[in-house]
């Protein structure tokens, strides 16, 4: 099967601009060499007719799909009303209804008495208000993060991250972090936090004690890494014991990623920070949000700020998906769904060809290649076939999958059948 039909077209490219004016830092238009135009739901067309199946969703900042009907109304009634659109973080209509609707919608119902920080537009943004706000609790400079961790490209949220080009990209020493292995890093060998544990408690061991652990429930910039509910359970009593701080970066898998509004849900626990971007704002609007339990709120006023933390049309795009997905469970219910089907045909596709494994919770599922250019090449076919789909992982070697979580059954299986067809053709 193939989506894109349109076999008089010419074949897709970028124009001079990309390479004569752009940055060589660019990157996902290597990929996917072609000028987009337009978009609706799961579906993107570029400026010569293609139409092309997104499984990327904005790398999981347009959970509720392109141009979403519902949000992009009231986006628009709110633009042509003359509202205020800029406002730092001063008091607005806008701003007061997000945060009653959060708190009536999310926080309340799950019993979670966090304040809101609003730390300015990107992820990274309020992973550093987070890495700031436990160093200035608890008097402590390290933080503990995992094997294969992403939490952004500024120098604190590069700190905490993983990937080893992304950290040379700083041209500067990364300190004040300590990296421990992520669940299921020995394969289950060993047991991940025996020497964590043990450093901790032992005065010869040599590592300060940290302000915070941060975590993610599922890695997806490092390869679609599902850490188990027993895990991330005795992680929190690890912190807990011993007065170490547990922030849940939640930007990625958070706003229903993985059924649930967080993605820590499943698990039971609570963190004491917890951070969120991508989706929140519900129509890929630059929005992100600090989360952190009430006693632990001790900022002095413009301690941590930006221009760009008070973006009126996110908060009521945001305010209008909360609206109109989280009222109930119904949302979830179908992501859960959804992501069980997508598992379901994924393990297919590995079982009957070597070399190859499904893994993933909910709306983010990937498939392992052991030979890691296999994953690049099958994202090329893809896209050559009308599939959009991106690499993730330390050596490139997952084909990740963020479908908006929108997308109805009938497109999820027959862009699973594209990547069947691709995984053929990069197969030989």
């Amino acid at each position: 099967m193939t989506i894109t039909t349109e076999s008089t077209l010419s074949q897709p490219s970028l124009p001079d601009e990309y390479t004569s004016i752009e940055s060589e830092v660019r990157s996902y238009c290597r990929g996917w060499p072609t000028v987009m135009d337009t978009a609706q739901g799961s579906w993107v067309t570029d400026v010569d007719g293609r139409r092309y199946l997104d499984f990327f969703g904005g790398a999981g900042a347009l959970n509720y799909g392109h141009n979403n009907p519902a949000l992009k109304q009231a986006l628009i009634d709110y633009l042509t009303s003359d509202k205020i659109v800029h406002s730092l973080d001063m008091a607005t209509v806008a701003k007061t209804d997000f945060l009653r609707t959060f708190n009536d919608v999310i926080l309340a119902p799950r019993k979670l008495d966090y304040k809101v920080q609003f730390p300015g537009p990107t992820g990274a943004n309020a992973v550093e208000s987070a890495l700031k706000l436990a160093r200035k609790v608890t008097g402590r400079e390290s933080i503990i993060n995992f094997t294969n961790a992403f939490h952004g490209m500024t120098l604190g949220a590069l700190s905490v991250t993983g990937n080893s080009m992304k950290r040379a990209g700083a041209g500067i020493p990364l300190v004040h972090a300590t990296p421990m292995p992520y669940d299921n890093y020995f394969d289950g060998v060993t047991e991940d936090f025996h020497w964590f544990e043990r450093v901790l408690d032992d005065s010869g061991g040599g590592l300060n004690r940290p302000a915070a652990v941060i975590v993610e429930t599922v890695q997806g910039e490092g390869g679609v890494n599902v850490a188990r509910a027993e895990w991330l359970q005795a992680l929190e009593q690890l912190c807990r014991k011993r007065d170490i701080l547990l922030i849940v970066d939640d930007v990625q898998m958070g706003c229903g990623r993985t059924g649930p509004f967080f993605s820590f849900e499943e698990a039971g626990i609570t963190p004491d920070i917890v951070t969120l971007s991508k989706s929140i704002s519900g129509y890929g609007l630059p929005m992100a949000l600090t989360l952190f339990r009430r006693d632990l709120d001790v900022w002095t006023p413009g301690e941590h700020n930006g221009t760009f933390r008070g973006h009126n049309p996110a908060f009521i795009t945001a305010t209008k998906a909360l609206e109109t997905y989280w009222q109930d469970s119904t949302f979830s219910d179908e992501t859960l769904a959804k992501g069980t089907l997508m598992r379901d045909l994924m393990e297919k596709m590995a079982a009957n060809r070597d070399g190859i494994s499904a893994r993933g919770r909910g709306m983010v599922q990937g498939l392992k290649f052991e030979d890691a250019d296999l994953a690049g090449a099958v994202c090329k076919a893809a896209f050559e076939r009308g599939l959009l789909a991106e690499t993730s992982g330390p050596a490139d070697e997952v084909v990740k999958l963020l479908p908006p979580l929108t997308t109805s059954e009938a497109d999820l299986t027959a862009g699973l059948e594209v990547l069947d067809e691709s995984i053929s053709a990069a197969l030989g």
